[in-house]
């Protein structure tokens, strides 16, 4: 049963797959069904079998991604380790997120604008809580004196900015690799955290 509904589900996945480069690409807002058919190589009317509108396909990707980064937000917060080794952990996540599924994590981080409501709504209050949860292990740290004096909010922000600005790296002709790519962008960030002697 479920072989079955993987395969049923392929070809959704490669339209979102699909999509998500187009709308990297172009923006949600000039890329149409018919381009996405084409690149996809069906017929238009074909697309509606498996994509009502192309608000849906937005909505899949954006959610998609934020369904990950929450889940693995949930694990570590819950789990035992000291605030540095948290905060690192989830770094490397968006970072690996970052590199390895670009297209949809870029799409979900600059195309979200483009949902209509009540998705909008819902997307905007899962960023905001999202970013609250990282603020508060960052706050912890802070607490426990792990963590510089710092305004925790801004510092998430920067960060954040940060790893979106992989995007960069994914252009770059002579690029480090990915492990490299992470352990500097690593290195320089809990640095910048780690509260010294």
């Amino acid at each position: 049963m479920a072989k079955a509904q993987r395969r049923k589900a392929s070809k959704k996945d490669l339209i979102l797959q699909k999509a998500a480069a187009m709308f990297r690409e172009k923006g949600f807002a000039a890329t149409s069904m018919r381009d996405l058919a084409e690149t996809v190589g069906i017929e238009a009317a074909s697309l509606y079998n498996h994509i009502r509108s192309k608000n849906e396909i937005l909505e899949a990707i954006c959610f998609d991604v934020a369904n990950r980064f929450n889940t693995n937000i949930d694990i570590i917060e819950a789990s035992k380790q000291a605030v540095i080794p948290k905060v690192e952990t989830l770094l490397r996540f968006h970072i690996r997120q970052m590199v390895e599924n670009y297209e949809e994590v870029y799409v979900a981080d600059r195309e979200w604008k483009h949902l209509e409501e009540p998705y909008l709504s819902n997307f905007q209050n899962q960023r905001r809580a999202y970013r609250k949860k990282f603020a508060s292990i960052l706050e912890e740290g802070i607490q426990k004196n792990e963590i510089k004096k710092i305004d925790a909010p801004t510092a998430i922000l920067i960060m954040l900015h940060a790893v979106s600005g992989i995007e960069s790296w994914h252009r770059s002709k002579a690029r480090i690799n990915e492990r490299e790519l992470e352990d500097n962008m690593i290195m320089i960030m809990i640095d910048g955290l780690r509260k010294q002697g």
